[in-house]
């Protein structure tokens, strides 16, 4: 069955209202048809089943025929500071985290980020604006594909100082480092109690790695620096890699025990 978004204030008296780009691709994409039905969520997680009663090429009405209690959210929210790579990087590292199960991505300028120059440029010109946008389409996107009850938000990127601010809200900070040796997600696990990790931040440098005294700021915070093993990943996939582990280990993505 077909997922779409749609805003809570399109739905109304059991009535739902798809505009925008998803009419297109409802009729000359997937082509579906009046009287078949589709999952729709209301943008906060609740979800219903409707049968689409007429289609045209700017609105298609759903007739809402009854919640859907599926939550397909993790039970830990996982929140990913990602430093800010060049080129279009970060479309992938938005895609794959979203279809994870991230909570959010908040993009960070570290010491050794390559874009700086492009980052000053983009506040001037609000091109930023314009890729935060794009970001947040493409978790959209991967929250249909992968059937999210919510959309991760794509956040605006800030300041190493503000990161460190931002994370005395978390339960867990794990950094992965390639200069840290031994110390891995097995032996992190065994030291942590992980009935009372509600929240966990995850923490990736730049392409060109973290400075020494960046890490040594998030040691001071209580940040578990771990290695993701003996090969070197790349800044968009260490993420993800992290990512999996921690939805394997603190969450579900290994699937329920009961």
């Amino acid at each position: 069955m077909h997922k779409f978004f749609v805003p809570k204030s399109s739905i109304n008296d059991n009535k739902a209202i798809i505009e925008g780009e998803d009419v297109k691709h409802i009729y000359k994409v997937l082509r579906l048809q009046v009287g078949e039905n589709v999952s729709i969520n209301n943008c906060e997680g609740v979800e219903y089943i409707g049968e689409i009663t007429s289609i045209d090429k700017k609105v298609v009405n759903i007739n809402l025929l009854k919640k859907n209690p599926i939550n397909n959210e993790s039970p830990v929210d996982v929140y990913l500071f990602q430093g800010m790579p060049k080129s279009t990087k970060m479309d992938l590292i938005v895609q794959k985290n979203t279809e994870l199960g991230v909570k959010a991505i908040t993009p960070i300028i570290t010491q050794r980020v390559e874009v700086k120059t492009e980052i000053m440029e983009f506040k001037k010109d609000r091109e930023i604006d314009k890729k935060i946008v794009r970001w947040n389409r493409i978790a959209l996107e991967a929250s249909k594909q992968s059937k999210r009850s919510l959309i991760p938000i794509i956040n605006a990127p800030i300041e190493f100082d503000k990161l460190l601010l931002e994370l005395q809200a978390m339960d867990l900070v794990v950094v992965p480092y390639e200069n840290e040796e031994g110390y891995g997600m097995s032996k992190l696990v065994k030291d942590i109690d992980k009935e009372n990790i509600n929240k966990v931040a995850i923490i990736i440098g730049p392409e060109g790695g973290f400075e020494e005294c960046e890490i040594s700021k998030l040691k001071e915070i209580g940040a578990k620096i771990i290695t993701l093993g003996p090969r070197i990943l790349r800044t968009e996939t260490a993420g993800f890699t992290c990512l999996s582990l921690i939805m394997y280990e603190l969450s579900d993505l290994g699937g329920s025990l009961k």
